[in-house]
């Protein structure tokens, strides 16, 4: 990780990292709600072994995932676990919250 990466960077590495095999029969949506200067809103749309992802805010999100722009630039990169970050409230999350289990599975 360099200094300068961004969210944007590390969302287009998620899309990157992406498993579809982790994702078959599965048709959820995750909103990523990442605050700080260096935030903002993207989703994935997950629809049977495949991932839509876009910049903004998805109408039908099965489970929203908010966090600040540096810790989720270290949960994706690997040097913050994503239980403790949501153990110890640097992640929140709303709605499906087994579905957010399944995040790393899928994208990390």
């Amino acid at each position: 990780m360099t200094d300068t990466q961004t969210v944007a960077d590390v969302m287009q590495e998620m899309q990157g990292k992406f498993k579809p095999e982790k994702a078959a029969g599965m048709t959820e949506t995750f909103q990523f709600d990442i605050t700080g200067d260096g935030g903002g809103q993207w989703y994935a749309k997950i629809a049977d072994g495949s991932a839509d992802f876009g910049e903004g805010t998805a109408d039908d999100a099965s489970v929203t995932i908010t966090a600040s722009d540096q810790d989720w630039i270290k949960i994706v990169n690997g040097q913050l676990n994503p239980q403790m970050a949501f153990m110890t409230g640097k992640i929140k999350v709303k709605g499906n919250i087994g579905l957010a289990t399944k995040l790393g599975a899928l994208f990390l």
